[in-house]
């Protein structure tokens, strides 16, 4: 009975690997994003799939690296059907080889003109599209890095291109895959956590199948997290600084790394401990002197911590300065800012608050405020960061990784624009914490693509109203109610 037992288990994980790859191999080489009841179907099942599957193999990390490997190998020559940014990144990579400055021209400028200043330029630039084709590039310097691997490698060939980019994504994951297994080890959490981000489906299809560098930036963080763990904080900012230079989404992390070097906790602890220990003794003789000595301890270690946080934030800000030096000119400056400026002004997707916020000033306005609201919203998000930053009662590297995820998920929740492959860095943080809701989330995003069922690509606000229910319910749930503790 025991050997039938093990058989069945064996049987019904090959299963779902065998289902599982077929419809991965269906979601790469024949499905279109209009196509949305097919969509959600195969994801769901996905989904499904890959829960049992990591459900069932908790102890069997080759086997489950294994599956996860197979299942990026089955994307290497697809093109992505869900986003069309990486004929951006193409674009850009070979405007490098060709000793132009990417963050100068936007392809618009070329085509209108007639000039091809790169290979396939107009099949890029249809690919593309006007839009992101009309604006100045906002990828920073490790991600131009990676598309100028691409273009080296395959500056005539856009499948060739993308599998570039590809192999590069995939084999960031599998850094993250092993940094994330060594920094669980540390937390003295289970090993398999991490495969709630490596195995999920929304990683893998919106990471390796659409090419979306936010996995080359989680492996920089959690790489710079375990270093700040391993007390090598010097090479954790120049790690941090890589993770910055490739999406800018750390930079808001900045001012958490407050309490890691200001640790008042440990050094109330230590006087407390050593004022115990005078009493127990019936020191009373000598206890000033101890309080002295503790208070003078306290000071001395306020200043070794501040100093540290100085060197940390200097060669952090150094390292990704010295990155987009060779980009550097006044325009650049003045393009960058407009560029980034246009999520928070310009742009809507799949927004929550935001949304409610805009129809209370159709309301009470009758038009669309999101020049004020967009940036209004980002301000209070800043605020919530440093008051988390300046009020934690505790700290150790797992606060630190959750005064991070709710950092991020609060400037999401009040973000104009929240495209489903944000939330990959929500979902990499949290297998290093007790919070499900990014896991939830990352399941229930996929039904934002339905905005692009219709030819407008118009949302359904009842679609996104149902996302934000589920996410928003889980939350409060988990935050409030079953681990309120946790960002003390």
């Amino acid at each position: 009975m025991f050997n039938a037992s093990i058989f069945k288990i064996k049987k019904l994980q090959l299963l779902l690997t065998i289902i599982s790859a077929v419809l991965y191999f269906v979601f790469a080489y024949h499905l279109e994003r209009t196509e949305h009841f097919k969509l959600v179907l195969i994801y769901t099942v996905l989904f499904i799939s890959f829960y049992v599957l990591l459900k069932n193999n908790t102890e069997n990390i080759k086997f489950l690296t294994a599956v996860a490997f197979i299942f990026r190998a089955i994307f290497i020559l697809a093109i992505p059907n869900l986003s069309q940014d990486f004929y951006r990144f193409i674009w850009d990579g070979r405007m490098i080889l060709e000793g132009l400055n990417p963050y100068l021209y936007t392809p618009e400028s070329f085509i209108s003109q007639g000039q091809f200043p790169v290979a396939q330029a107009q099949e890029l630039y249809v690919g593309m599209r006007e839009l992101n084709a009309s604006h100045f590039t906002n990828y920073p310097p490790v991600n131009q890095l990676c598309f100028i691997i691409a273009g080296i490698f395959a500056n005539k060939s856009i499948v060739g291109a993308a599998m570039v980019l590809r192999l590069l994504i995939i084999a960031a994951d599998f850094g993250t895959l092993y940094f994330g297994k060594k920094l669980l080890e540390k937390l003295k959490l289970p090993v398999h956590n991490i495969f709630w981000y490596i195995l999920n489906p929304f990683i893998i299809i919106e990471l390796t199948g659409n090419l979306h560098f936010e996995g080359v930036m989680i492996f920089f963080l959690v790489w710079s997290l375990y270093l700040l763990h391993a007390n090598k904080w010097k090479l954790a900012a120049v790690v941090f600084a890589l993770s910055i230079a490739t999406k800018l989404v750390p930079l808001m992390f900045l001012p958490l790394f407050f309490w890691w070097f200001y640790k008042r906790k440990d050094q109330s602890h230590a006087i407390n401990s050593e004022t115990k220990q005078s009493v127990k003794k019936n020191e009373i003789d000598t206890l000033p002197l101890h309080s002295v000595q503790a208070s003078q301890t306290l000071g001395n270690n306020i200043w070794i911590g501040m100093t540290k946080l100085i060197t940390f934030y200097t060669i952090v800000i150094a390292t990704t300065l010295l990155l987009f030096a060779p980009f550097f000119s006044t325009q650049f400056i003045n393009n960058y800012s407009k560029t980034v400026g246009l999520w928070f002004g310009n742009f809507e997707f799949n927004a929550s608050i935001y949304y409610i916020l805009r129809e209370i000033g159709y309301w009470f306005r009758g038009w669309n405020e999101i020049a004020i609201i967009g940036k209004a919203l980002p301000i209070i998000t800043v605020l919530y960061i440093l008051c988390l930053s300046l009020y934690r009662k505790k700290t150790d590297v797992k606060k630190l990784i959750i005064a991070m995820l709710f950092s991020f998920t609060i400037y999401l929740f009040l973000s104009t624009t929240v495209h489903p492959w944000y939330i990959a860095t929500i979902l990499s943080l949290s297998v290093f914490t007790n919070y499900k809701f990014p896991l939830v989330w990352s399941f229930i995003v996929i039904i934002s693509y339905l905005a692009y069922a219709n030819a407008a690509n118009t949302e359904n606000l009842w679609i996104i109203g149902l996302e934000y229910l589920v996410v928003f319910s889980v939350f409060i749930w988990e935050v409030f109610i079953k681990n309120k503790k946790e960002l003390q």
